[in-house]
């Protein structure tokens, strides 16, 4: 700098140009801080100035934060640092996952000209991706291939899984594909050295951070096919990508007296005796219900989808490789493992569920790990659970629901890694037993026989559309207020498709409704769709 530029104040500060300006975009609970606090102490290990802000909020999901540092090489002079990242002026941005990559891209921060992105491409649900009632899951591939166009260079590999593989959090494997991206001035030493000055889980985060930093080095980079995980089209399947693998596909393991299994192993031949297409389903949807309930109930399964399978079988449905069948097998499983309170208990006190949240949440060994639930049943939810009869005179009369509601309708948590908690829940887990003469039960029972008779009466006339008619089962999941918007939406697409039955193309529409019911939440998709209908139908009978 020249002796006037130093003695004028006005003079812009050549150092400006020297400024790194680093930007974290990371869900709450990925560690955000922690990789924060390590960038700072690399810096000043390797003689920087440095600043780090941190900017929370929710917009996307609950505890989505943007972290901020900005350094320079130490000169003296008190350096002024910016607060929070501009658009077009970040030189790295760092992505916990794939979604931050894409708001870190919509907000302007990644740049061609200089702006290199490490993201990792493993995902974690928006609640936007969350609410919608049906796929709402957003297309990784789309996000990479903007990440590829928007950033001078692009890095992305499943972090987190090479995390958890380590044994560590991903905080350490995104601060080792910084170290090998190379962007920063500094020796890979350094890095190892901040990790260990910080005292934690030092081996299982070295041994994250090399393997990070071995991939970021060579360039790891899925391609946006790699990644895709777009919804399918109505009656596509999904990509490749977004389809579940298991590595052992072979039926789990029942244990149980003698003749229980002899039974069990009964069921599985009727199923596997079914037509190839209807197979895979039933047997799916045996093993959800044997779980759900008991083997009788299994057995209840395979009659109604035999009685089926012969009506279909009069219908000609060979000819249409028994797709009447397979979408039955699907949805009157899912039908009769209905979500309800005995459910959520006996899913909540299963054996191996602590042990599985203490390794999700990486516990060290003898480290005690306490397991809250939230719950708050409504007076609804209560007289559900009640014996028919019982329920049926209790909601009849509207005083003494309004005094249960009063009594239960307030929220709960119950530590179930304590006796107390535990046992309460295991008792509720326990109406099971009873379910079949619960209130709930006889009412769901009753809405899966007028729906599937509806089916059955459009099948001689109209094999599609009878199809179509199961598949708007998929439109009813989750209990309490859940379960209520999905059963109005239900009867919404059932009105519309009697609406068009008789036509050549009332499948088409049925299926056209099902998509609409599933686009938002709020159903202003399926009410324009209704609209749609009526105003043809409408005119039609007029």
């Amino acid at each position: 700098m020249n002796r006037a530029a130093m003695l004028d104040p006005r003079a812009p500060d050549a150092r400006l140009d020297q400024i790194v300006k680093l930007a974290i975009l990371a869900v709450g609970g990925q560690g955000g801080g922690v990789l924060t606090n390590w960038i700072v102490d690399l810096a000043e290990r390797n003689g920087y100035a440095v600043q780090a802000t941190s900017v929370a909020g929710v917009a996307q999901r609950t505890g989505a934060t943007i972290y901020y540092v900005e350094m320079l090489p130490e000169s003296g002079r008190q350096p002024v640092f910016a607060l929070a990242p501009a658009e077009a002026d970040v030189d790295i941005l760092i992505a916990a996952e794939m979604m931050e990559a894409g708001r870190a891209i919509m907000r302007g921060f990644v740049t061609p000209d200089r702006t290199t992105l490490i993201a990792s491409s493993h995902r974690a649900l928006a609640v936007s991706e969350k609410v919608v009632p049906g796929t709402g899951l957003a297309d990784s591939g789309a996000v990479a291939r903007a990440a590829e166009e928007s950033a001078a260079r692009f890095i992305a590999f499943d972090m987190e899984a090479m995390a958890r593989e380590a044994g560590s959090v991903i905080s350490a494997s995104l601060f080792g594909a910084l170290a090998g991206s190379g962007t920063l001035p500094f020796a890979a030493d350094t890095y190892r050295e901040t990790i260990r000055a910080s005292g934690r889980g030092v081996a299982a985060s070295l041994a994250a951070f090399e393997a990070a930093r071995e991939a970021a080095a060579a360039g790891r980079t899925p391609t946006a096919t790699e990644l895709s995980d777009a919804p399918p089209e109505p009656g596509g399947t999904l990509p490749p990508a977004a389809t579940p693998v298991t590595e052992d596909a072979a039926p789990e393991r029942m244990a149980g007296p003698d003749a229980m299994l002899s039974e069990w192993r009964d069921l599985r031949a009727r199923a596997a005796a079914l037509p190839a297409p209807v197979v895979p389903l039933a047997e799916a949807g045996l093993a959800k219900l044997v779980d759900y309930q008991d083997l009788a109930y299994g057995t209840e399964y395979l009659d109604r989808i035999d009685a089926i399978l012969a009506r279909d079988r009069a219908a000609g449905g060979e000819r249409h490789d028994f797709a009447f069948t397979a979408a039955a097998a699907k949805y009157v499983a899912t039908a009769m493992a209905y979500d309800d309170i005995p459910r959520v208990a006996d899913l909540k006190t299963r054996k191996g569920r602590l042990e599985r949240i203490t390794d999700e949440m990486r516990a060290p060994e003898g480290t005690l790990v306490h397991v809250t639930e939230y719950m708050h049943p409504r007076a609804a939810e209560a007289i559900s659970v009640m014996p028919a009869r019982l329920g049926r005179w209790v909601e009849a009369r509207p005083r003494l629901v309004s005094a249960l509601d009063r009594v239960v309708n307030r929220g709960r948590r119950l530590r179930t890694d304590r006796l107390a908690g535990f046992t309460a829940l295991y008792a509720v887990a326990g109406l099971r037993r009873w379910r079949r003469r619960l209130l709930r039960h006889g009412r769901e029972m009753a809405h899966l026989d007028a729906w599937l008779d509806a089916a059955l009466g459009r099948l001689d006339s109209d094999y599609a559309h009878a199809t179509e008619t199961l598949r708007i089962r998929r439109l009813v999941k989750g209990y309490s207020d859940t379960h209520a918007r999905g059963l109005a939406k239900f009867d919404s697409v059932m009105a519309g498709a009697a609406l068009v039955e008789g036509r050549d193309d009332a499948a088409d529409w049925t299926a056209r409704l099902i998509t609409a019911a599933l686009k938002d939440p709020k159903g202003e998709a399926l009410d324009g769709a209704l609209r749609t209908i009526r105003s043809f139908t409408t005119a039609g009978s007029a």
